[in-house]
């Protein structure tokens, strides 16, 4: 059985920056919390106009193959993660995002499915693609994503009234495409990856249409969200395989810790509670949540893809990547870079 690897990594950036503070300065509500203190959130990216979900998972798309040494046509699945799913104003579920990426990049022969999981879409896709090369069904494939998420900051910009609102956590994202191709290797690639849910935490971050007016909104309760049952989720099943399989955190020797990213002083704590569960110092973190805020099913590969512009990551760097995403979505990827062109 071969093992997976990531192959090459592209992401898409839309240009236009709004801050914190400009969009506090939308509020109607007086003395409102200090989102940029208690996020860590200081901009993000927001969509042209004439950009939406499609055009945003295109131009990720785009971006990986150009670092890639396959063409589309040699694509034999494409596997999009969209949480949003918008061409112009319509929310797009037939046909499939990834039948219509397909279509645009030229992969006539690809299979083509979409997979939804919250903030954890991308990696949920990663997994599925890594047991397909693993168990030879396909030989290499694309997972992509385009959010297109700013609108439910749109809609907590003109709704929320009250100093503490469900709809705080909206004011955080930041719209992104991310992308990753992966095929088969015998060498390092991917280590691991595994994810759990616990649907007894499902409704604490709901996305729907807003109850006061027209627009999407997201709905959630942060108190109990950032919590530390939550987030033992992560630690308990990560501990229990790595002891399945005779090791340890630390005999792991990760290289670099790529959290979602979602909050600074939650991601904090999530490391404090991590170093007491495994017995074990953390490694350094990447992160781009100061710069770019949440973008949800894209942020792993974001960080992953703008750690690697930067030439912040050597070949050979083992990197885990921790999701956090609604459902609740807890788990692990666990990876071994390669030469990575970006």
């Amino acid at each position: 059985m071969v093992n997976s690897t990531i192959e090459a990594v592209g992401a898409y950036l839309p240009t236009r920056e709004v801050t914190t503070a400009e969009l506090m300065s939308r509020l109607a509500v007086d003395a409102p919390l200090d989102l940029e203190k208690v996020s860590g959130v200081s901009a993000r990216r927001v969509r042209a106009e004439d950009e939406d979900s499609f055009t945003i998972a295109l131009a990720a798309a785009r971006s990986a193959l150009a670092n890639s040494r396959y063409d589309a046509a040699e694509l034999d699945v494409i596997i999009s993660c969209s949480i949003t799913r918008t061409r112009g104003e319509d929310f797009c579920l037939e046909p499939s995002f990834a039948l219509m990426l397909r279509n645009a990049l030229g992969a006539r022969g690809a299979i083509h499915f979409d997979i939804s999981n919250a903030c954890a879409g991308m990696m949920t896709g990663v997994l599925v693609l890594d047991r397909m090369i693993r168990s030879g069904a396909v030989r290499r494939g694309l997972v992509v994503s385009g959010e297109c998420i700013t609108p439910i900051s749109d809609t907590a910009v003109r709704e929320i009234a009250q100093k503490y609102d469900p709809q705080f956590a909206s004011l955080t994202v930041g719209d992104a495409g991310a992308a990753v191709v992966l095929d088969g290797t015998d060498g390092p690639g991917l280590d691991y990856v595994e994810l759990n849910t616990s649907a007894a935490f499902a409704k604490l971050c709901l996305g729907m249409p807003s109850d006061q007016g027209p627009g999407v909104a997201l709905y959630t309760d942060n108190r109990a969200m950032h919590n530390e049952s939550r987030y033992l989720l992560w630690t308990t099943r990560q501990r229990e395989f790595l002891a399945a399989r005779g090791t340890s955190f630390a005999a792991e020797g990760y290289d670099y810790l790529i959290h979602h990213q979602f909050s600074g002083p939650a991601v904090e704590l999530i490391d404090k509670i991590a170093e007491r569960e495994f017995d074990s110092a953390m490694p350094p973190k990447l992160a781009v949540l100061d710069r770019y805020g949440n973008t949800a099913s894209t942020s792993h590969f974001v960080v992953l893809h703008d750690a690697l512009r930067q030439g912040r990551i050597a070949p050979g760097s083992k990197v885990l990547l921790v999701p956090a995403a609604s459902g609740v979505v807890a788990g692990f990827l666990s990876v071994t870079i390669g030469e990575l062109r970006v």
